[in-house]
């Protein structure tokens, strides 16, 4: 093999033929003083739900407008829950007190369906568009087209300025790392090259000013025998500290290792949510845990947070990629990169790979206001 050949193969990332493929686009605006009196008409006071034919019309047009266009798969939210997407082979969506998740099957199902409380404003409205069909990734770039177009006839016909609208591209690749010693023979080739890059070998253009984040979430389940391998004082007030504690060093020494030093181990027991900030932030925000990271500036280290107390299912490991990590090809390299320490943590902690699933999930967003 050629030199050249050999480091565009370096790139490359061979992920599990059944790996799963996901995208979904929010596209925000907050439902301002203005466009509430718009449709002022159907508000009242004397009704339980004085809001209800409020968003009722506006849950019209919107819909109206994606059949126009065939837009199979559309959720129209107004409550100010946090919208999550993940694959299930059945449909269904749950809602917390901060988030509403939504369970599909991309090649399967289809829903619209609007989420708003009418005794209620909210503060913003969400319009949710669900990827449907085989070729996610392949067609993800002319999805992204048509769901542009559409919320902008949408702007014209409720008369909002288009620049009001926030615009949020996600994608995400999941897979058991270890799928192969669980009967999956086949695989799958990916560069991972940045959302923008791929658009515009489609003729797909975004805008300038945009922000973009790719990072992987890796779960790992707290099982009986990694419980066994930590001494747990069940009296005592931190009776977790040693087992949150051993898991942060073995953590910490595979991402380094293998030159990881963005990134965050999570087992509070809240939802790790990842955003771009211009300053670093870690906060909690109710059940959410908030990872806000600029991806142009040099790696931050490694942030841990855990309840001591609390014994949790699982943690979330969070590896956030810096301009180091995107290289001409992609960001293969440092998904393997991420791999090759999971692996090393998978030795480390004992872990069966036929019996146990060490879920790992790219992400890549984009995210623009029009």
């Amino acid at each position: 093999m050629s030199i050249i050949r050999k480091r565009s193969a370096a790139h490359k990332a061979y992920l599990p033929g059944n790996v799963r493929d996901n995208q979904y686009i929010l596209a925000e605006f907050s439902l301002t003083d203005e466009l509430f009196e718009q449709f002022s008409r159907k508000y009242s006071d004397l009704k339980p739900q004085p809001f209800y034919d409020f968003y009722q019309q506006l849950s019209d047009i919107f819909f109206k407008l994606t059949d126009d266009v065939e837009l199979e798969n559309c959720q129209f939210i107004a409550n100010d829950k946090l919208a999550r997407v993940r694959y299930s082979q059945e449909m269904h969506q749950w809602q917390t007190n901060q988030q509403i998740l939504f369970y599909y099957n991309p090649e399967s199902h289809h829903l619209k369906k609007s989420f708003f409380d009418g005794s209620k404003r909210a503060k913003k409205i969400c319009l949710l568009f669900l990827a449907t069909g085989k070729e996610i990734r392949v067609n993800s770039a002319s999805f992204h087209s048509k769901v542009s177009q559409l919320v902008e006839k949408f702007c014209q016909t409720i008369k909002l300025d288009k620049s009001d609208i926030r615009l949020r591209d996600h994608q995400h690749l999941t897979y058991d790392l270890f799928a192969k010693h669980k009967g999956c023979n086949t695989s799958q080739t990916h560069k991972l090259r940045e959302i923008k890059k791929r658009y515009a070998s489609q003729e797909v253009t975004i805008p300038t000013y945009h922000s973009a984040m790719n990072y992987a979430v890796v779960t790992l389940n707290i099982s009986n025998e990694l419980l066994k391998q930590v001494e747990i004082d069940s009296h005592s007030t931190d009776p977790y500290n040693p087992l949150y504690t051993y898991l942060t060093d073995v953590f910490t020494m595979a991402a380094k290792r293998y030159n990881l030093n963005n990134g965050a181990l999570i087992a509070n027991g809240l939802v790790p949510i990842v955003r771009y900030s211009i300053h670093e932030i870690v906060s909690r925000v109710g059940e959410l845990q908030m990872l806000g990271y600029n991806p142009e500036q040099s790696p931050c280290g490694i942030v841990s947070k855990w309840s001591s107390g609390e014994l949790i299912d699982s943690i979330q490991l969070i590896f956030v990629a810096t301009p180091e990590n995107n290289s001409d090809y992609g960001f293969g390299r440092f998904l393997n990169q991420i791999e090759q320490a999971m692996k090393l943590m998978a030795v480390e902690l004992e872990i069966e790979p036929t019996k146990e699933e060490v879920v790992v999930r790219f992400h890549q967003h984009l995210a623009y206001n029009y």
